[in-house]
């Protein structure tokens, strides 16, 4: 990172600005089970999600449950996902989630940055985590699924947030695999949020520091001590 060049932090959302164990996590295992009476651990998410191209927790669902030698169309995994997740309004395991970067953080990186969003989560689903943390105000753009052509790890969403700005004026800050090879495919320097002690720090720190990450954090809050 150039300190005295950075202007935009770009945050990915999911396990780095909320938690979501008991939620998206909790969903894909609800669902393997649902098709294939099989119960998998959520520690074991974290093995796919150590692979480029599972971003999508869609696919990813999807794919544990042809591994497990059922056949199952793609369209009623998706469907029996956002029933478990969604619910029938926004009460299903969504209603899990917990808030992770402390609003006071929040609004002093806001006043000295301009803060964005790039998320593979519908839109829908994450404007509405964004107005029930009371969040929204604090991002000036945002990039969800459908707003892109290319999904992660393509850097499409990066370079439309940038707008052709400098690529090292930019700072994105994610958990896995996909969100750093956007970062290196935009040429945006990236920072990995991977909890210490846990399954997914062991599984991916490794991979997330050859795929370029300048820097690991525990938690999303440790952020502003290493910003100028």
């Amino acid at each position: 990172m150039e300190a005295a060049k950075l202007k935009i932090l770009v945050f990915d959302v999911d396990s780095v600005l909320v938690d979501v164990s008991d939620s998206y996590h909790r969903t894909i295992v609800e669902t393997v089970h649902y098709f294939t009476s099989r119960r998998v651990r959520p520690s074991q998410i974290h093995v796919w999600k150590n692979r480029s191209g599972y971003n999508d927790d869609w696919k990813l669902t999807a794919d544990w449950i042809r591994a497990l030698g059922v056949r199952v169309p793609y369209r009623r995994v998706v469907r029996k996902f956002q029933q478990l997740y969604r619910g029938r309004n926004f009460d299903g395991n969504i209603a899990r989630e917990r808030w992770l970067l402390v609003r006071g953080r929040l609004r002093r990186l806001a006043r000295h940055y301009e803060l964005a969003l790039f998320s593979g989560r519908p839109r829908r689903e994450l404007l509405h985590t964004l107005k029930k943390f009371r969040v929204r105000g604090y991002f000036r753009r945002i990039v969800a699924l459908g707003d892109v052509k290319r999904q992660k790890p393509a850097p499409e969403g990066l370079l439309r947030i940038l707008r052709g700005r400098e690529p090292r004026s930019a700072l994105y800050v994610g958990d896995n695999v996909d969100d750093a090879l956007a970062a290196r495919r935009a040429g945006v320097p990236f920072v990995g949020v991977l909890p210490r002690g846990s399954v997914a720090r062991r599984v991916r720190a490794r991979r997330l520091r050859r795929h370029g990450a300048c820097l690991l954090l525990s938690h999303v809050n440790e952020l502003k001590k290493f910003l100028p």
